[in-house]
């Protein structure tokens, strides 16, 4: 079981997409969907820009891992495509990728990562597509801007901090800080979504 932690630096409840009883990690982070497998542990941490450095965002248990067409085909997540013009769970949707079944061309929906006037955004398309997985998870807690502050503990252990401190991500941990911290976000109490995205708050 591995560890990724890195910093939810625009949290919009795009990336990761906590909603419908379900989280997922379609876009963004393609390094982290590349090579997480399933039973390892996905946390997103605060970000100076909004003042929540610091504090845990979400935790997720990687229980599923699927391509883009699977993820875009499977009934059970077409509720996460975007509607722009729905709620805002249903605007921030994740569901936004598959392929052409003509050409193999990647079809981008108009989404948050699409550009304003709705066409598709190439650089988008280019970060989001190095890794085409998509990590799927029923085990999460999601606190969004109202997370729980993450024990000093955990910030010093040995020579290793749980937060991420740069724009990637941290995933060389021992497997005793792995554990410890994992028994600490379940001792926390809670699961599924429990606060809105900091971006709803604006």
């Amino acid at each position: 079981m591995k560890l990724y932690s890195y910093v939810v630096a625009r949290d919009y409840g795009f990336a990761p997409n906590p909603f419908f009883g379900v989280c997922t990690l379609a876009t963004c982070k393609p390094n982290i969907r590349k090579y997480a497998q399933v039973g390892d542990w996905v946390v997103g941490t605060g970000s100076r820009r909004y003042a929540v450095d610091g504090k845990l965002v979400y935790a997720m248990k990687v229980g599923e891992i699927l391509t883009y067409d699977q993820y875009w085909n499977d009934r059970r997540f077409h509720q996460k495509r975007p509607n722009l013009r729905g709620s805002l769970k249903q605007a921030y949707g994740d569901n936004i990728y598959h392929q052409d079944p003509k050409n193999g061309n990647w079809v981008q929906a108009d989404s948050h990562h699409s550009n304003s006037d709705g066409s598709s955004n190439r650089e988008n398309i280019q970060h989001d597509t190095h890794s085409h997985k998509v990590l799927v998870s029923t085990d999460f807690a999601y606190w969004g801007g109202n997370g729980p502050v993450i024990p000093a503990r955990f910030r010093r252990y040995r020579k290793f901090d749980v937060c991420c401190q740069h724009p990637g991500h941290k995933c060389n941990f021992p497997d005793d800080l792995v554990e410890s911290f994992i028994e600490w976000v379940w001792s926390i109490g809670g699961c599924g979504c429990i606060g809105p995205p900091k971006e709803f708050d604006s």
